[in-house]
């Protein structure tokens, strides 16, 4: 008696063994041709054609460590064709991050980036060079500078006082919420109106789908595809990651463009001063400039500055909670330094912000145990060698002391604790990100009390994708302690 098997992965056999037989012959083939000798660092035993791929789950940094802890802070991991070389020590960072930073001053393209519609646009991965540098003036400038982020301070106090007035509601009603749909929403408004002088999230709907077009985009971006593992395939998008995440840029494209017109009757029509969005308007109008900036270069930009400035520190925002809410004598210690530092009579200030030690401390461990940033890639542009021997540094270190970097520096010195990445490529907005964590958190410790839904302990499972998000919704019940809406301001 015969006996069949109706699967969909028997359609997948034969394409699978042309894949094993292309690999297997380019493995030969590169093992033939190995004349040279290059040290490798250590590596996990590695299977024909597929490498390492059988020792990576979708939570890449996870795997990452795990790995590490055996095969030490410097190793190599193959992934089909794709080599990479994974540190995970301060030390070894700082040869990447500072030493030889302008060769290591590109990003690699992942295997969706041929549905990426803004692909060579988007500042995140635009090669180092002159266009590159110009996009990043722009963004300090407009945005990103210690003074332009105190000029904003106002617009991050309106954000934060609907974001309160939000939770002080759901507290009256007695109704749970989940905090990263409006952390997330409050993020998406405070970029939008720093850059486009315009709230982007109007309405429940419209909040929605920015948040679903984010974190969509965040999440499948950050899965390892089969394109990265197999470069022949890459094109294919066999899985279908490429296709998901061109399906959600066309539709912030569309919305971009909306915004775009809007912004454009307002500005002629006189309503307002001149913001960062009527620069780059003007920019990609000149036919005299150096850089050539087109409409869509324009979208990839506030692409990254949306993706960059929301997702990243709502996620960061949502797990401070969650750690606290974990932790009750750490959230009865913070909340007992807001108060003795600000009282109950009025809500806390950025002014407060220095004020409040154990405050810093607490997004510092954060951001230690939830980096907003879990995997910092880059490529390597030019050959150079990484921890080669050299016992001097140790004679050095000890007279100067050099490895004794400040533990709590958050900019990207202190290369063992890089939350934000390092190097000329380490995000240019931590300085705002910081400032929106320090007084958001604050405020909504000071002004509430939190219930967990359903449970006694946050369930801290984390997920795919670049941000590390929290793989269940942190669904909380605000209990009302301090009413920012009655107390004096």
């Amino acid at each position: 008696m015969a006996i069949t098997i109706d699967s969909p992965f028997q359609y997948l056999f034969f394409p699978i063994c042309i894949i094993l037989l292309v690999g297997i012959l380019s493995f030969i083939k590169k093992s033939a041709n190995s004349k040279k000798k290059i040290p490798l660092p250590p590596s996990p035993t590695a299977l024909p054609v597929i490498g390492h791929l059988h020792l990576l789950s979708s939570t890449l940094h996870i795997s990452f460590k795990n790995l590490s802890s055996k095969y030490g802070p410097f190793m190599l991991i193959r992934a089909g064709s794709t080599t990479s070389y994974v540190v995970s020590n301060g030390a070894i960072a700082k040869e990447v991050f500072k030493t030889h930073d302008i060769k290591f001053a590109a990003r690699p393209e992942f295997g969706s980036s041929d549905y990426q519609i803004y692909k060579d646009t988007l500042f995140s991965t635009f090669d180092y060079g002159k266009y590159w540098i110009f996009l990043k003036k722009i963004c300090m400038m407009e945005i990103l500078s210690t003074q332009q982020i105190n000029r904003f301070a106002d617009i991050r106090r309106e954000e934060m006082m609907d974001l309160l007035r939000i939770f002080v509601k759901k507290a009256e009603e007695g109704e749970g919420c989940d905090t990263g749909v409006e952390f997330m929403a409050m993020t998406n408004n405070l970029i939008s109106r720093m850059t486009m002088s315009t709230r982007c999230s109007t309405n429940a709907d419209e909040t929605s789908e920015i948040r679903e077009v984010a974190k969509g985009i965040t999440l499948i971006s950050g899965l390892l595809s089969l394109g990265e593992a197999f470069t022949l395939l890459k094109k294919y998008d066999v899985f279908g990651a490429g296709r998901k995440v061109k399906a959600l840029l066309l539709r912030f494209d569309a919305l971009m463009d909306r915004i775009i017109s809007k912004h454009k009757m307002e500005i002629q029509g006189g309503k307002r001063e001149k913001d960062m969005m009527d620069i780059l308007l003007r920019i990609s109008e000149d036919r005299t400039s150096d850089v050539k900036l087109t409409k869509a270069g324009i979208k990839g930009l506030f692409l990254d500055l949306f993706l960059g400035g929301t997702d990243t520190t709502s996620v960061a925002l949502q797990w401070a909670l969650a750690e606290l809410l974990n932790h009750p004598e750490a959230l009865k210690k913070l909340q007992d330094e807001i108060d003795k530092t600000v009282g109950l009579n009025r809500l806390v200030e950025e002014s407060d912000v220095p004020n409040l030690p154990y405050l810093h401390a607490v997004i510092k461990e954060t951001l230690r145990l939830h980096p907003s940033l879990p995997l910092v890639f880059r490529k390597c542009r030019e050959d150079c060698k990484i921890n080669e021997f050299v016992p001097e540094r140790f004679l050095i270190n000890a007279i100067n002391a050099i490895d004794h970097d400040d533990p709590e520096d958050m900019k990207g010195q202190n290369f063992s604790y890089v939350p934000f990445g390092g190097g000329r490529r380490g995000c240019p907005g931590a300085g705002l990100a910081t400032s929106v964590l320090h007084i958001t958190l604050a405020a909504v410790i000071h002004c509430f009390d939190w219930k967990i839904k359903g449970a006694d302990k946050v369930n801290m499972e984390e997920g795919a994708g670049f941000s590390a998000a929290m793989v269940h919704p942190l669904v909380c019940y605000p209990i009302l302690r301090v009413n920012p809406s009655v107390i004096a301001i």
